[in-house]
């Protein structure tokens, strides 16, 4: 159905811990620990192997590419797939926090659209990095100004686009 099923949260991880300033739950920070490890083991593959350099070279010249024969569409459907492992590994961790329903990430793309385009368009480091001081920025703005919080992303996404069209760590070409 459309309604959306509750799911626990693993007993190992039920409870939290008292910062003095907020109340953090376990599960929220286990989350928090094993998406810097994904993302920044998503960058490091990326940008810092083999596989990573014939994956970025294959999206500028497929065909020079597959000349020194990589076979680039299975590198591509791979890559694909990763990306598909990679939501779903999101939704895994999500589905605690929120119910799950079908549009469980819908309300999340559009942040999303603003976290790469504040990053800069192709810089993966700079998505993580965006990614991680918008939820901060965000999460300020909800507790001081509620009603702004979902304004304050955009309002910065507009500004850095005033400022530097490509993103905070985008290459212009």
């Amino acid at each position: 159905g459309v309604s959306g099923l509750p799911y626990s949260i693993p007993s190992e991880l039920s409870g939290g811990t008292n910062l003095g300033f907020m109340f953090l739950p376990n599960y929220r920070a286990w989350v928090v620990v094993a998406s810097a490890i994904v993302c920044f083991g998503t960058w490091f593959a990326i940008e810092k192997t083999r596989l990573g350099a014939y994956l970025r070279a294959a999206t500028e010249n497929p065909v020079l590419v597959g000349a020194f024969g990589i076979n680039v569409p299975r590198m591509i459907t791979l890559t694909y797939g990763f990306g598909v492992a990679l939501a779903a590994l999101a939704g895994v961790l999500a589905a605690p926090i929120y119910s799950v329903n079908p549009n469980m990430g819908a309300d999340l793309i559009i942040v999303v659209f603003a976290v790469v385009v504040i990053g800069g368009m192709g810089s993966i480091l700079g998505a993580i990095l965006t990614g991680f001081g918008l939820g901060v920025v965000e999460g300020l703005t909800r507790v001081f100004y509620p009603e702004g919080s979902s304004v304050a992303i955009f309002v910065i996404m507009a500004l850095v686009l005033l400022v530097k069209p490509a993103g905070l760590f985008g290459r212009t070409v």
